[in-house]
């Protein structure tokens, strides 16, 4: 659960930079996509209303041109002399009326005949007047014509002409037509007189026709509705009259022009509505679905582009990731060879941008650290031989003490040969031990010097002890510190042979062993307890003046420039003698030490 309540971690800066840039670049791809659908279908969708727009309007223009020639002619018919003077006779049936009658038939035939879009052409006057382009016998009775609205509505009508909805005409016998019929009453000349109605109605399928041809889309289409709202055309009326489909009448009938949404949002229409000059509402029906015929094709448009812009993207935003992290990496594995001790690189800088910054200060940084290392060498160095030096300096007055001491008592008991071999002894040893001033002298000098040391330490005990010196001559040429048997040799006299009864021994030997330089003072004195033996180990090991002090030295001296696996080893018996083992390393002679030795 704690992994899970954690948020995700990357490690790599490689990663991170890759992330933050493949997350903007995709929010940025879907964001600029769905923005370009948007405005591509708000732009298609007004594109295609305002082309629905010009074509309802074309619609209306071509049926107010229609509805104009209409009037044109019927105002041309009422204005026919023949048809005035029919109207204005008393008894239209007479032999007069006759005559007129079939002229004013002919007539309208000859109108009925130019335009197939005109069904009949009909005139009652109020003298019972009824003429058409068709024979008498095929209408209905005058007294049921006149009942008609298209009569009794343009009787009423103070000239105006007018144009009913879509029905089906009751005019003649066995005929059942849907029209639209033009009604427009004849002017009365002179009051008193008969006056007339003249009808004419215009076949349906012309405007079925002048509407069907419009293509709104898919589903789209057109219908017209009359100043009262009623229907005069619908691709769909019988629908319509049977109420299994509806419009919204009521906001059609209030909007004048324009393209509104209708309000039953599941039908998705649009409706777009131009009125004409005598109140008819040319209306087109649009579904917003079909506005964007190619809605598909633009989305798939949409993802395909955006896909492929986001993979470019993603690969430019690793390429970028790979070239900003590329100089931390170089820096991060410059800085694990630093870490492994490599203070000898430097990181190639170029540019001179923030990491380029950073690997300048890092190589100054590295430059400073090796400076600060070599002085801390230097100064530990320095330390070193000022310490050896002190050591030293610290054995020789003691030696020297002792051997004065010596000579002055030999010379105050007269013993001048002794004297004499003690000085010389003395002043050999001296010379040895300057050495130049080098701390290293091959074993050969040591022993020299041990020798000069062990002549004079023997006058002065009075032959109390003997030695030997048996050390391989293969190794005489190797070098050692300074005055390290010294101490031993002074040791073994003082704290061995001195408290011995009987006259004690020296035995110096030296071997190659195990690659190392082993070199041994054995005395045959009084010899050390355990107790007494680790207490003078413990002494070697930690400086404290007093017994063991020169010891410590020697100890010392060779650990601090050979290292911790050199030094001294002790061992011993109480009444049968102590063994003291000196460990070096096997250090060839310098090539002058040879050349001085041939």
């Amino acid at each position: 659960m704690r992994i899970w309540s954690r948020p995700i971690q990357f490690k790599s800066i490689h990663t991170k930079i890759a992330l933050a840039f493949s997350c903007l670049i995709l929010c940025t791809t879907v964001i600029l996509s769905y923005s370009a659908y948007r405005l591509s279908t708000v732009a298609v969708t007004d594109t295609s209303l305002a082309y629905t727009k010009q074509l309802i309007d074309q619609v209306d223009k071509n049926i107010q041109t229609y509805i104009g020639n209409m009037e044109s002619i019927a105002t041309l018919s009422l204005s026919n002399n023949d048809l005035k003077r029919y109207l204005a006779l008393k008894n239209p049936a007479d032999p007069e009326g006759l005559q007129l009658t079939n002229q004013i038939s002919n007539y309208f035939q000859s109108i009925v005949a130019s335009r197939n879009d005109i069904a009949s052409i009909l005139f009652a006057g109020s003298n019972g007047a009824l003429v058409s382009e068709r024979p008498a016998s095929d209408f209905k009775p005058y007294s049921e014509l006149i009942t008609q609205d298209w009569y009794a509505k343009a009787s009423r009508s103070s000239g105006k002409v007018l144009i009913s909805p879509s029905h089906v005409q009751h005019l003649y016998k066995d005929e059942y037509k849907w029209v639209v019929s033009i009604s427009k009453p004849m002017p009365n000349p002179l009051p008193g007189t008969a006056s007339g109605v003249l009808l004419v109605d215009l076949n349906y399928n012309v405007i079925n026709d002048l509407c069907n041809q419009i293509q709104l889309g898919q589903r789209g289409y057109v219908f017209i509705l009359d100043q009262a709202g009623d229907l005069i055309f619908h691709p769909q009326q019988q629908l319509i009259y049977s109420g299994l489909k509806s419009e919204d009448m009521p906001t059609l009938m209030q909007a004048k022009e324009g393209t509104f949404p209708s309000p039953e949002k599941e039908q998705n229409k649009i409706y777009t509505v131009s009125t004409s000059s005598f109140g008819w509402k040319i209306v087109g029906v649009t579904y917003a679905g079909d506005l964007i015929g190619n809605k598909k094709d633009m989305q798939l448009a949409s993802m395909m582009w955006g896909g492929i812009a986001l993979i470019i993207a993603l690969g430019i935003s690793i390429l970028l990731s790979i070239t900003l992290t590329r100089p931390i990496k170089v820096l991060e594995a410059h800085m694990k060879q630093v870490e492994k001790g490599n203070f000898n690189i430097r990181v190639d800088v170029e540019g001179a941008n923030e990491i380029s910054k950073l690997s300048r200060t890092f190589n100054l940084m590295i430059g400073k650290i090796k400076e600060l290392m070599s002085q801390t060498l230097e100064d530990q160095e320095v330390k070193r031989i000022s310490e050896l030096k002190a050591l030293q300096a610290q054995i020789q007055p003691h030696f020297l003490y002792n051997t004065l001491d010596s000579i002055i008592w030999m010379a105050e008991m007269g013993k001048v040969d002794e004297v004499v071999t003690m000085t010389s002894a003395l002043s050999k040893l001296l010379r040895s031990s300057i050495s130049k001033g080098e701390e290293l002298i091959p074993i050969a000098v040591e022993l020299q010097h041990i020798e000069n040391y062990l002549t004079i330490q023997s006058i002065r005990y009075r032959n109390k002890f003997t030695y030997a010196i048996e050390v391989d001559p293969d190794i005489q040429n190797r070098r050692i510190l300074k005055i390290i048997l010294q101490p031993l040799v002074e040791n073994a006299i003082y704290h061995g042979i001195k408290h011995s009864p009987e006259r004690g021994h020296i035995h110096i030997t030296g071997r190659r062993l195990d690659g190392m330089i082993e070199l041994k003072v054995l005395d045959n004195g009084v010899g050390m307890s355990e107790e007494q033996l680790k207490s003078l180990m413990l002494k070697t090991r930690q400086a404290e003046s007093g017994k063991g002090f020169g010891l410590h030295n020697v100890n010392h001296r060779i650990q601090l420039y050979f290292g911790d696996h050199y030094g001294l080893q002790f061992e011993s018996e109480r009444e049968e003698g102590t063994s003291v083992t000196v460990r070096i390393p096997d250090m060839p002679p310098l090539p002058n030490e040879n050349d001085r030795e041939n």
